[in-house]
C-alpha cells in the first residue's frame, strides 16, 4: 500500500484538477441527498390534499395542541408534588422532566416553520397540485446540476489518472533505460513490457478509481446517513449492527484480491514473453514447422492466466454480492423497526427509546429513503473495491523497478580527458557475473592511441566481457578500465559513450528511415553528413539503388527488407558518423558475405586511421587488419602479437586459423 501512496503523491501534483474533483463530488453528494428529501414534502404535504401554506399552518396548530396538553399534565404534576412524599414524589419528578423534554422536542419541531412562515405563505404555490410541480421542478434541476457536477468529476479524474500513468511510464522507462544489462538478461523485455502497460493501466483505473467513485460515493453515503440521523439517529445506530461484520468479510477480501491480481499480472508477464518470442522467431518457427507447438504453450499460459482471472472476478463477485447481501438486511431491519414504530405509534423497541415523539408516515419513508440511497453507494464501492486492490498490487510491481538498484552510477564529481585520443588501460581486472561464473581473472593490457586491437579466444573467456567494461555497461569486481588515465567510473557515462562508436554481430536497426537510422547517437547530423558516412561505409550505392524510397525508406521492425550485409553497412555508417575516438567491433563481419566484408574491411581500413580499435573476431582478413593480436584464455591474456608471431608460437590461433582455412576450402 505504500507504493499506491507514493501514485497518490503524484497524483496529487494536479492540485486544480483535485480542487475540481472535490468540489463536483461534494455537490453530487449533497443533490443526492436533497433529491431523496423531496420524498417528505410529496408524502407529507401534496399527497395529503395541502399546500406548503396549509401544512405548515396544520403543523404549528397540531404541535401548538399537543404542547398545551404537556403543559396541562405539567401543571397536574406540579401540583401533586406539592403534596407527595418519598418514591411518589421522586417517580411524580422524573415524568414531569420527561414531559417538559418531550414538549421541548415539540416546540424545536416546528421553529423553523414558525419562523419562515411569513415567506411560505408569501411566495410558496397555493395549491396541492401547484406544490406538486414546485417539488417536481426543484427534483429535475438538482439532477440536472449534478449530472453537470457529475460529468466535471469523471472528465477531471480521468486528467489526473492519465497524467498520473503518463509520469509513471515515463519514470518507468527512463529507470528500464538505465538498469544493468543482466536484469534484461534474467527478466527478458517482456517482464518489462508488461509492467509498463498492463500494470500501469491497472494503476491508471486504481487512480480513477479513488478519486473518483471512491469520493464521490463516501461523500454521498455520508450526506444520506447524516439524512437518516436528523431523522432518527438511534435508529439508525440500531439498523446498522450488521456494518462491522461486512467491515470484517471486506477486509479479508482484500488482501485475497490483492495476492489474487498480483498473480494474474505475473501471468501476463509470462504471456508478453510468449508473444514476444513466436513473433521475434517467426522465422524459425514457420522454418521448423513448429506453430502447433508454440500454439500449444501460448494456449497453456492463456489458460493459466485464465484460471488466475477467474480467481479474481470470483473474488470480486463475492464482494459484491457480500455488501448487497448486508444492505438489503440492512434496509429489511429498519423496515421492520420502523414500521413497528410507525403503525403502533411507539418511540420505544426493545425497552429502548428510539425516537422522542411518534415517527409520522413521510419521516419513517424518508428515512428508508435515505437507507437505500446509502446503500447504492455502498453497493458500488464493494464493486470498485477490487480495482482498487489490482492498482495497489500493479503499484507494487512498477515501483518494485524504478527502486531497482543499478550498479553502474553517475559520478558525484565526474571527470574528463582530452578529447581526439584514446589510450585504454585494463589493470588488474577481475569480473564475476551477479548469478554467473567468474570470467576475468587478473587480466591486464594497454591499448596505445590510434592502435588496432583484434581480440581472440575460445567461447566464455572473457572477451565480450571486455568490451561491456570498456563500454562501462558494468564495473569490474576489482581492478580498473581507464581512458587516457581516468577510471571510467570516474567519468561521465554520456562523455565516456560519446567517444566510443559499437557494432555488434546483431545489427540493430530500428523502424525508422534509413537516414535516421544513421543519425540515431547523432541527432545534430545533417543530411549531407549522413549521406557522406554511408558513402564512407559504401552503403550509398544500395541505399539509392536497391531501396524504394533511397534514404527515406522506412527499415521496418529489425531492419526486415533488408540483407545481412546492408544491415551491417548501415550500422557502421552509425558509427562512422559519431566520429568517435574509439570503434570497438564485437563479430561485426562474422555473418555476413564475403563481398560485404571486403567492402567493410576497406571502409574500415581508411577509418581507424589514427583510431583507436578494438574488434572482437574470428576471422583472419578482420585478425589482419589488426596492429597486434591478443588471445585471451582463462579470464586473462595468455598470449599478444602481429598475424606472423602468433601463427608461428600459439596453437589455439594456428588451430582458429586452420579451421578457417578448411572452412574456406
Amino acid at each position: 500500500m505504500n507504493d499506491f501512496g507514493r501514485v497518490l503523491r503524484i497524483a496529487a501534483r494536479n492540485r486544480w484538477s483535485l480542487f475540481g474533483v472535490r468540489t463536483s463530488s461534494f455537490i453530487i453528494a449533497l443533490l443526492w441527498g436533497a433529491n431523496i428529501g423531496t420524498l417528505y414534502p410529496m408524502v407529507e404535504v401534496v399527497f395529503q390534499g395541502e399546500s406548503i401554506p396549509e401544512y405548515a399552518e396544520r403543523r404549528i396548530l397540531e404541535t401548538d395542541e399537543m404542547v398545551g396538553e404537556l403543559e396541562g399534565e405539567l401543571l397536574t404534576i406540579k401540583e401533586q408534588l406539592k403534596t407527595s412524599s418519598g418514591n411518589e414524589r421522586q417517580e411524580l419528578s422524573v415524568r414531569a422532566e420527561t414531559i417538559s423534554a418531550k414538549r421541548d422536542v415539540y416546540l424545536n419541531s416546528v421553529d423553523y416553520l414558525r419562523r419562515f412562515q411569513p415567506w411560505i405563505n408569501e411566495h410558496a404555490p397555493g395549491g396541492p397540485y401547484q406544490t406538486l410541480v414546485l417539488i417536481v421542478t426543484v427534483l429535475l434541476a438538482g439532477t440536472f446540476i449534478k449530472l453537470v457536477a457529475l460529468l466535471s468529476n469523471l472528465l477531471l479524474v480521468q486528467n489526473i489518472s492519465q497524467r498520473t500513468s503518463l509520469e509513471l511510464r515515463s519514470r518507468f522507462f527512463r529507470k528500464a533505460l538505465q538498469l544493468d544489462l543482466d536484469f534484461f538478461g534474467d527478466n527478458g523485455s517482456a517482464n518489462l513490457t508488461s509492467r509498463l502497460t498492463n500494470d500501469i493501466n491497472h494503476i491508471a483505473e486504481g487512480v480513477n478509481i479513488l478519486l473518483g467513485r471512491l469520493v464521490r460515493e463516501p461523500l454521498k453515503m455520508i450526506v444520506c446517513l447524516g439524512g437518516a440521523i436528523f431523522v432518527c439517529p438511534r435508529l439508525l445506530l440500531l439498523v446498522l449492527v450488521v456494518v462491522p461484520i461486512l467491515g470484517v468479510v471486506m477486509a479479508k477480501l482484500s488482501r485475497a484480491i490483492r495476492r489474487a491480481s498480483r498473480k494474474a499480472m505475473e501471468e501476463m508477464t509470462q504471456l508478453y514473453g510468449m508473444l514476444n518470442d513466436a513473433f521475434a522467431g517467426i522465422r524459425v518457427v514457420k522454418a521448423f514447422n513448429t506453430q502447433g507447438k508454440e500454439r500449444a504453450k501460448f494456449q497453456i499460459g492463456a489458460g493459466t492466466y485464465y484460471r488466475k482471472s477467474m480467481k479474481v472476478a470470483f473474488y470480486n463477485t463475492f464482494a459484491r454480492s457480500s455488501s448487497e447481501l448486508f444492505g438489503i438486511s440492512t434496509v429489511c431491519l429498519a423496515i421492520l423497526a420502523g414500521g413497528y414504530l410507525v403503525v403502533n405509534r411507539e418511540t420505544h423497541l426493545f425497552g429502548m427509546q428510539m425516537s422522542s415523539k411518534p415517527l409520522s408516515v413521510g419521516e419513517i419513508l424518508m428515512f428508508f429513503g435515505f437507507l437505500i440511497g446509502a446503500s447504492d453507494p455502498a453497493r458500488k464501492l464493494s464493486e470498485v473495491w477490487a480495482g482498487l486492490q489490482k492498482g495497489v498490487a500493479a503499484a507494487d510491481r512498477i515501483f518494485e523497478i524504478i527502486d531497482q538498484p543499478v550498479r553502474v552510477t553517475e559520478p558525484a564529481k565526474p571527470k574528463t580527458s582530452l578529447r581526439g585520443t584514446a589510450t585504454v588501460e585494463f589493470e588488474n581486472i577481475h569480473y564475476e557475473y551477479p548469478k554467473g561464473p567468474h570470467v576475468l581473472r587478473g587480466l591486464n593490457c594497454q591499448i596505445k592511441q590510434g592502435e588496432t586491437i583484434a581480440i581472440i579466444g575460445p567461447n566464455g573467456s572473457g572477451k565480450s566481457t571486455l568490451i561491456s567494461l570498456l563500454c562501462r555497461f558494468d564495473d569490474p569486481l576489482k581492478g580498473s578500465v581507464k581512458l587516457n588515465g581516468v577510471p571510467l567510473n570516474e567519468m561521465g557515462l554520456r562523455d565516456l559513450r560519446r567517444r566510443i562508436a559499437l557494432v555488434t554481430q546483431r545489427t540493430i536497426l530500428f523502424d525508422e528511415t534509413i537516414e535516421n537510422n544513421i543519425r540515431y547517437g547523432t541527432p545534430g547530423a545533417s543530411t549531407e553528413e549522413v549521406i557522406a558516412a554511408a558513402k564512407m561505409a559504401f552503403a550509398d550505392d544500395f541505399i539509392r539503388d536497391k531501396t524504394p524510397d533511397g534514404y527515406q525508406t522506412v527499415l521496418g521492425t529489425q531492419g526486415v527488407r533488408l540483407s545481412g550485409g546492408q544491415m551491417q553497412r548501415i550500422a557502421l555508417a552509425r558509427a562512422f558518423l559519431k566520429n568517435p575516438d574509439i570503434l570497438i567491433l564485437d563479430e561485426a563481419t562474422s555473418q555476413i558475405d564475403l563481398e560485404s566484408e571486403q567492402l567493410i574491411h576497406t571502409a574500415l581500413s581508411d577509418f581507424l586511421v589514427d583510431r583507436t580499435g578494438l574488434m572482437i573476431t574470428h576471422r583472419s582478413t578482420s585478425m589482419a587488419m589488426a596492429d597486434r593480436i591478443l588471445v585471451v584464455e582463462s579470464g586473462a591474456i595468455s598470449d599478444s602479437g602481429t598475424h606472423q608471431e602468433l601463427l608461428s608460437r600459439n596453437r589455439f590461433y594456428q588451430s582458429l586459423c586452420g579451421n578457417e582455412q578448411k572452412h574456406a576450402a
